[in-house]
């Protein structure tokens, strides 16, 4: 008589449940903790990306490991359509599958819309902690999309010293809108300020921290405004055709990178190589470096860093093997 094996059926871990669970404290905490430790028995192909029209692209991100310390398979499946501003839905929305690489069991599915916000919002604040002035004061951000509350939530996380949020975006009024619902919510952070501001120009030279993350095609920072000291935080682009800031504020910077695709990927880095503003090898060093303290950070208060992340299916991973762990932990 053969012996039947109960098989659990994969959890769905929805939108509410996920941000129940994460917090951007938590996350940077276990990035800092782990990326170094997993980076090196993670496989992680360069993200695939088809382009569905002219303006809208599907990407395709796996990663897996087949170490006993971190069984996992996943594989995130990501849209962007950078018009669905016009229909109030976020431009990037995506969802991820994590399996087991031991059996190859699926054990989660989660909104990965979300997951996406937390793991790109908390690498750059891990960056921040690396990069920026641990006295800064000023934040600003360029963008008040999707991505925005959580830039701003996880630098605040990372640099508590920060007193100050400024928001700027080409719609005047969504900016307006972003620092009022963050100035009567509760962010965490006692004593911080949130205005917006409708010149860029103006507020970049301000910016102890500059944090874009816009889908723009033209440089929005202009390098020559940056102040001493600061520190410029690229989120958005991840095509040759896309920028975020000039070739000035790349020649200024010590640029430092999420991982190597930002350097194939990211249009100001891919621009500024073609034009010889900066050579590959002139690129700082990446996270997972910085984490390890195999490269140097910040060296001094008036030198400028730059940081320019793309994304990575492993810190995917990271972010859903937490959210997974700890779902299964409050609900045993």
């Amino acid at each position: 008589m053969a012996t039947s094996v109960a098989v659990s059926s994969p959890v769905f871990i929805s939108t509410d449940t996920l941000n129940s669970i994460l917090t951007h404290q938590a996350l940077i905490n276990h990035f800092q903790s782990s990326l170094l430790k997993v980076s090196v028995s993670i496989q992680s192909p360069i993200r695939q990306s088809y382009a569905v029209s002219p303006s809208s692209s599907l990407l395709l991100m796996p990663s897996w490991s087949s170490s006993p310390s971190f069984p996992y398979i996943g594989v995130k499946l990501v849209t962007h359509f950078p018009q669905n501003s016009a229909i109030n839905l976020p431009g990037v929305q995506a969802t991820y599958e994590l399996f087991s690489s031991t059996n190859g069991k699926p054990l989660a599915s989660m909104d990965a819309t979300e997951l996406t916000l937390y793991r790109t919002s908390c690498v750059s604040g891990l960056a921040s902690k690396y990069l920026a002035r641990p006295d800064s004061q000023v934040l600003v951000m360029v963008g008040a999309g999707a991505m925005a509350p959580h830039l701003i939530r996880a630098h605040l996380s990372a640099i508590p010293s920060l007193r100050k949020v400024v928001i700027w975006n080409r719609t005047v009024e969504k900016a307006k809108k972003l620092a009022k619902k963050l100035q009567e919510s509760d962010v965490g952070v006692k004593g911080v300020s949130f205005e917006s501001n409708g010149c860029l120009e103006e507020i970049v030279g301000i910016g102890d921290i500059v944090s874009c993350a816009t889908n723009s095609e033209e440089a929005l920072v202009r390098g020559e405004k940056l102040k001493a000291g600061a520190h410029l935080d690229l989120v958005g682009s991840f095509k040759h055709s896309m920028k975020e800031c000039d070739d000035e504020a790349i020649r200024r910077g010590r640029v430092f990178v999420d991982n190597e695709a930002a350097m194939e990927e990211a249009g100001e880095l891919v621009g500024a190589f073609e034009r010889g503003v900066i050579k590959k090898d002139e690129i700082e060093g990446s996270l997972v470096e910085l984490a390890a303290g195999d490269k140097v950070g910040r060296t001094n208060s008036e030198e400028i860093t730059v940081f320019k992340s793309v994304g990575s299916a492993v810190v995917d991973i990271l972010t859903a093997q937490l959210v997974y762990e700890t779902y299964t932990r409050i609900s045993e």
